[in-house]
């Protein structure tokens, strides 16, 4: 007779909220096992008893067949004496203890869950919140670990009698699914008028009836209030617009399936898996000409940032109406999503006809994630729902835990413990009180979830920084944490290494190559054209554009004209040339000039963002922006991406080595009077900047004899460039690294702040 044996399990990583349990369950009568599994503060424990073989089976079946939202990071067994028990139960919740288990972000409906709410016959038919373990609302709802009903919004509702069966049934997929809830027990859809009184009809049809009129609803999804409105309609789209205030920038469009995506757009198949995929993000994709949607959706811009539904209501909605419909965040331009009830129907007064709301509470709110796709896979540029808080594994452990309080611009903080990185959510500009509030409670909700008290907080050089004087705030009132200053760039570039799981321990510094539009610089300056030899613990600038003036500071930010005049005096001289950036501004240009030659609030920059916008000024392609990169985003919308020709872009010894920048603006001059198209002259910029890139790390590695280069910054979410830039480095023999986890811009620069911060604490002992 086989004898038995028991063994205990921890399962760590994504495993609660996921459907662990009951898979244990399911997989130990499967292998004829008793035991018990249950949640705790770290993940999953686990015991099995039975015949070895069996034993040895649950456990390559635990890891090879884990449900589908479940990421595991670590399977520890030990060997316990046997009970005797024939029974394998699901155990209660063990409170206590330091809280590492991690938790799932929110998720699109599943297929199972999709078949029931478009059946006649199923008992959720049309129910706008069916979820099971496989798909629902988890990041958004969550209150406390371990991941049980009562810690979540859901407490305040009871289960009926239906949904109590399914829970507690092994063999139904809602076994132990926390936000499970049928049309009898759970939240509840309405809509309402402005005032509030419910309006006395089916909420979906009568949403779809204001949608086709020309209304603008909005829409309480996930994580907070969306506005809807019919993408095919020029007054609805150019109403919201208005009210939004919101002048160019583009608007999301949602499309009930893949098929509308590829008549609106063109998807290949990285697009289709990222379209179709769990997490649901806003995709940016080339739109195909003569669609059908108002031009006022995306003015100027050859690409629509599509997404596909991902709760009930969105997919019956858009079942519904059968065509596309803008989906744009719930706030007025510049603050935070609306996620609070009372909070959304003030803030959202004069932009919104109608309510579409439901009474599940949102605990935390989460704004759509924006991706594009590169080489095969996402290039992420605004980092949120469905993607936060999984963490990024840090390629040195923190020995101390650690918030890195990001930057100002698209802020993210980071929560560091062990190798666990948490980005948080996409926070928006620390601009306003609405904003640095979310920050501020998102940081006391994150460290609540993960039992993390910072013992090191790090932050931008930059002493303006809101997020900075948050930092050393903080510092002072808690008098025992350690500040940990790291520069921008810096940032930038550790961030790309920890994105890539690269540890230069191991394989040495990298050239990190950071183009943007600002960030303070260790000599003053502003930076934001830099070649760096840099680690994780420090950096040496060894190149950088030509520094040219930001005439009249942060006006020049938002009127790209003024650096276009700065760069053509940086060429020209007292010789400016006849273009026609200086005829739209012939009133204020003189004046301008005289007083970026004084160096009256005149800032020198080498910043890449300032050199794309003097370009596209000088294309006619953006004189002023409505918001941040949208000269350079314009840009690279009209280059040619067939074009191959290049401008030439010279080196200046050094230390540190200069690239003339105003060698490409004066090629674009000089085109620009031979008559060449700007879709030209755009791509041959692109280029030229490229073959800048490439020449400056050849540079590096002559001198220095590195060969990996670490791309980062926002000038990075241009696709066109990115792809220059990693077409030479890799035909020229260069390993490149680039971001897919985090984006490029300021959102990842808390994560490479954290990284840092962990090297440094090693070193300081």
């Amino acid at each position: 007779m086989t004898s038995r044996v028991r063994t205990g399990i921890r399962v760590e990583g994504i495993v609660q909220g996921v459907g662990f349990r009951p898979f244990a369950h399911a997989l130990a009568r499967r292998f004829a096992l008793a035991g018990l599994v249950g949640n705790d503060a770290r993940g999953v424990f686990c015991e099995i008893e039975g015949d070895p073989a069996a034993v040895a089976g649950f456990l390559a079946a635990l890891t090879r067949e884990a449900p589908p939202l479940a990421m595991i990071e670590r399977v520890e067994t030990r060997e316990l004496t046997p009970t005797g028990g024939t029974e394998f139960d699901i155990v209660p919740s063990e409170e206590g203890g330091d809280r590492q288990a991690l938790i799932s972000p929110d998720t699109a409906t599943c297929a199972d869950c999709l078949r029931e709410l478009f059946d006649p016959a199923d008992r959720r038919y049309h129910y706008p919140f069916v979820n099971c373990t496989n798909c629902g609302p988890r990041f958004s709802i969550i209150r406390d670990v371990p991941y049980d009903r009562p810690k979540t919004t859901m407490a305040d509702f009871p289960l009926c009698p239906a949904c109590e069966k399914e829970y507690h049934d092994p063999a139904d997929r809602r076994y132990h699914a926390q936000p499970v809830c049928c049309a009898d027990c759970g939240p509840s859809l309405r809509l309402t008028d402005p005032a509030g009184r419910p309006v006395p009809s089916d909420p979906i049809e009568a949403t779809i009836g204001l949608l086709r009129a020309g209304k603008v609803v909005a829409v309480k999804g996930l994580g907070g209030y969306h506005l809807a409105a019919d993408a095919e309609s020029e007054p609805a789209v150019s109403a919201l617009r208005a009210r939004k205030h919101r002048e160019d920038k583009p608007f999301a469009v949602m499309v009930p399936d893949l098929a509308a995506a590829g008549r609106l757009c063109i998807v290949d198949d990285t697009a289709a898996e990222v379209l179709t995929g769990t997490r649901r993000p806003i995709l940016l994709l080339p739109r195909r000409p003569g669609g059908v949607l108002a031009s006022a959706v995306a003015p100027g811009n050859r690409d629509i940032g599509l997404l596909l539904p991902y709760t009930p209501i969105h997919h019956l909605l858009a079942a519904a109406l059968g065509s596309p419909f803008v989906l744009t965040s719930g706030n007025v331009s510049d603050e935070p999503i609306a996620y609070l009830d009372g909070e959304a129907r003030d803030r959202l007064a004069s932009i919104a006809d109608y309510y579409l709301t439901h009474d599940r509470p949102i605990h935390m709110r989460t704004d759509d994630s924006v991706v594009r796709t590169f080489r095969g896979a996402e290039l992420p540029v605004r980092r949120s729902r469905g993607y936060a808080p999984q963490p990024v594994r840090l390629p040195v452990p923190a020995r101390r835990p650690i918030l890195a309080c990001g930057a100002e611009l698209k802020s993210t903080f980071c929560l560091a413990r062990g190798q666990h990185a948490f980005v948080s959510h996409h926070i928006g500009d620390l601009e306003n009180a609405e904003t640095l509030h979310s920050f501020t409670t998102g940081i006391e909700h994150l460290g609540r979830l993960f039992d993390i008290v910072p013992a090191t907080v790090a932050h931008d050089l930059h002493p303006e920084y809101l997020s900075s004087k948050y930092a050393r705030d903080r510092a002072e009132v808690e008098g025992e944490l350690k500040l940990v200053g790291v520069q921008h760039h810096h940032a930038h570039i550790a961030s790309c290494l920890a994105d890539n799981g690269v540890d230069p321990a191991e394989i040495g510094p990298v050239i990190g190559v950071a183009l943007d539009g600002t960030g303070f610089g260790l000599d003053g300056t502003i930076w934001g054209g830099e070649f760096l030899l840099a680690d994780l613990t420090g950096f040496t600038r060894l190149g950088h554009l030509d520094q040219v003036p930001l005439p009249g500071g942060t006006a020049a930010i938002r009127q790209p004209w003024r650096m276009a005049l700065s760069y053509l005096d940086s060429v020209y001289g007292d010789d400016l040339p006849d273009v026609a950036v200086l005829g739209r501004h012939v009133d204020q240009w003189r004046t301008v000039l005289s007083v970026a030659r004084a160096g009256v609030n005149s800032p020198l920059t080498s910043s890449a963002g300032r050199l794309f916008d003097a370009v596209a000024a000088l294309l006619g392609v953006r004189d002023t922006i409505n918001y941040e990169g949208q000269a350079a985003i314009e840009m690279e919308q009209r280059a040619d991406p067939l074009e191959a020709g290049s401008y030439p872009a010279g080196l200046v010894d050094g230390p540190p080595f200069r690239v003339r920048g105003g060698d490409l603006v004066r090629a674009v001059v000089e085109d620009l009077g031979r008559g060449v198209e700007v879709p030209t002259v755009a791509a041959r910029f692109h280029n030229g900047l490229g073959d800048a890139v490439l020449a400056g790390c050849e540079r590096i590695r002559s001198a220095h004899g590195v060969a990996v280069v670490a791309l980062s910054g926002g000038v990075f979410q241009n696709v066109l460039l990115l792809r220059r830039c990693v077409d030479r480095l890799g035909a020229a023999g260069f390993r490149v690294l680039v971001h897919g986890q985090v984006p490029p811009n300021d959102a990842g620069i808390s994560l490479g702040q954290a990284a840092v911060a962990a090297v440094r604490s090693l070193t300081a002992g």
